[in-house]
């Protein structure tokens, strides 16, 4: 009978042991799940903060929309670009004309 009561007690052991544990990692995953229902919180705030701004400053916070303003600020850009070289090319050509008609 004592072999029976020894088996009882030492599995009885290990439940409380599994228990213990389990509840730790319960413990561990409540704690992950406020962690992140709190990041989910301030990255709406985040979210709704620089849709506000892009709707102020470029009067849509779609972001297809805003992907075609951006593409066309590039384009622009690349356009004001090439219009600037090609006026620094034509003083540079001015002055190098300039130099050589002053050596002739």
């Amino acid at each position: 009978m004592a072999t029976g009561n020894t088996m009882n007690t030492a599995d009885g052991n290990g439940l409380e042991r599994e228990l213990a544990q389990l509840r730790r990692q319960y413990e561990m995953l409540r704690e992950d799940k406020v962690r992140t229902e709190q990041n989910l919180d301030n990255i709406s705030r985040q979210l709704a903060d620089l849709e506000e701004q892009a709707r102020l400053q470029y009067q849509t916070a779609d972001p297809q929309e805003l992907a075609n303003l951006l593409e066309e600020k590039r384009a622009e850009n690349s356009r004001l670009v090439a219009e600037y070289r090609a006026h620094i090319n034509s003083i540079m050509d001015g002055l190098q004309k300039l130099e050589q008609d002053g050596r002739d």
